[in-house]
């Protein structure tokens, strides 16, 4: 009796494990930042994607998409909490800067976009859409569950959703141009 599975269930399978790790994970962040113990929520991301480019086919694309994701992460996250559209809970040792919380939260994001979220390659206007509504729900929730608060709460879902309307076909682009660009080859391993 042959138990292996075919590629494309194979392939579905670790998407939706995928998909339930960064659900976890995000929670853990979210709610631990909303409880003032933030570092217990990033660990959990960190974990993730550790796994996550452990597992990878190409890791090396892998870390250096999370490190774009962080770093516009970093400027946008940063731009909204300057511009009073947020204010976060948990907030990080720099102010007036994104919190470690909501960055470690950008790395988990990378972890979905060659994997879960690779349907969107190639298909920026879906993709757009998607982020549109996808990024301002997210950080409805997090609100939600006490990890930060809208001042105006209309006016930064709007701009939330542009934002991520933009943000979200750059990086699955950016996912897709990793997929397909050589990695650099590996050292034999001594045997």
């Amino acid at each position: 009796m042959n138990l292996s599975i075919r590629p494309a269930w194979r392939h579905l399978l670790i998407g939706i494990v995928q998909f339930c790790l960064f659900q976890g994970a995000w929670f853990a962040c979210v709610y631990g930042a909303a409880q003032a113990q933030a570092g217990w929520g990033v660990l959990a991301v960190a974990a993730v994607v550790l796994v996550s480019w452990r597992m990878s086919d190409r890791p090396v694309a892998d870390i250096t998409l999370t490190a774009q994701a962080v770093l516009m992460g970093l400027a946008w996250d940063t731009w909204m909490l300057r511009g009073g559209w947020v204010l976060y809970a948990s907030p990080g040792p720099l102010e007036g800067w994104a919190p470690v919380w909501i960055l470690a939260l950008w790395a988990l994001f990378a972890t979905l976009l060659r994997g879960p979220l690779s349907w969107l390659h190639g298909r920026p206007l879906l993709a757009a859409a998607l982020g549109a509504v996808g990024g301002p729900l997210s950080y409805l929730a997090a609100v939600r569950l006490g990890a930060g608060s809208f001042p105006a709460p209309g006016p930064a879902l709007a701009v939330l959703a542009a934002g991520w309307g933009v943000m979200t076909p750059v990086l699955t682009e950016s996912a897709r141009w990793f997929s397909r660009a050589p990695e650099p080859s590996r050292a034999p391993s001594p045997r």
